[in-house]
């Protein structure tokens, strides 16, 4: 893999959602229907309340995983949620 030169940018998208499931819930739906955009890297997303963004919870494992995974997992990372309990897998159980 060629290394990254130019900086990536984050977008950072508010909601109006009060509950970390919530927004879990709707970042999952996201997921589900943008999976096919590889500029998206879905494995790095973070959830943070507004008026504490340093304070962020990871939403995927995302551990690589050995060859390739199906889509939406292009990358062979592991799709199950943080601190899931038993091996890692390419998509959520």
């Amino acid at each position: 893999m060629a290394p990254v030169t130019d900086p990536c940018w984050i977008i950072h998208l508010p909601t109006r959602l009060t509950s970390v499931d919530e927004a879990a819930a709707l970042t999952m739906a996201l997921r589900r229907s943008l999976g096919h955009v590889l500029a998206i890297d879905f494995g790095e997303t973070t959830l943070s309340e507004e008026d504490r963004q340093f304070a962020r919870t990871r939403i995927w494992c995302d551990t690589p995983l050995d060859g390739p995974g199906p889509r939406p997992n292009p990358a062979g990372r592991c799709g199950r949620r943080a601190g899931h309990d038993g091996g890692c897998a390419p998509t959520p159980e």
